[in-house]
């Protein structure tokens, strides 16, 4: 129990405590002034009803600010929780919008991927091709080469016919 919730029901015990105590003076009577006229009436006891509007006006009060509180609160949480909604709608949106990005990329990356390879295929063709004319020729060359010398060497008498 909070402390000052004990510190209440302590100051309300005590009141009834001095009530019971005192009962017989409270409801003595007493010549009481109202303004225009003079009436008798126990004084101890229109205090004491006095003391319990104040309390009973003061629970009303605590009550209305409690409920006050609670709308107060309650509305709050539904706003949270549609904030809440919203932030998590936003993030799916962006994660949606990501994947969407990394699928164009990705494509992107397969298109240049192909590109390049094709490319790559028919530079390597061409240097094939140019590597198979270059052996050709080399081989032609050597040929030529290779006839000639036959060729001086049979005309200078060097090797058996």
């Amino acid at each position: 129990m909070k402390l000052r919730t004990l510190s209440v029901l302590l100051a309300l015990l005590a009141v009834a405590a001095f009530t019971v105590l005192n009962w017989s003076v409270i409801l003595a009577p007493t010549p009481l002034s109202l303004g225009v006229i003079d009436i008798q009436a126990p004084l101890g006891l229109i205090f004491l009803a006095l003391m319990g509007v104040v309390v009973a006006v003061f629970l009303v009060y605590v009550l209305y600010l409690q409920s006050t509180v609670m709308f107060d609160a309650r509305a709050h949480a539904k706003e949270l929780q549609s904030n809440r909604k919203l932030a998590d709608q936003a993030e799916a949106s962006r994660f949606t919008e990501l994947r969407g990005f990394l699928d164009i990329e990705f494509k992107r990356l397969a298109v240049t991927d192909r590109e390049t390879k094709l490319a790559l295929e028919a530079r390597l063709d061409q240097l094939e091709r140019a590597l198979r004319l270059a052996v050709e020729q080399s081989g032609n060359s050597l040929a030529a080469h290779l006839g000639e010398m036959d060729e001086r060497s049979r005309s200078t008498g060097l090797t058996p016919r």
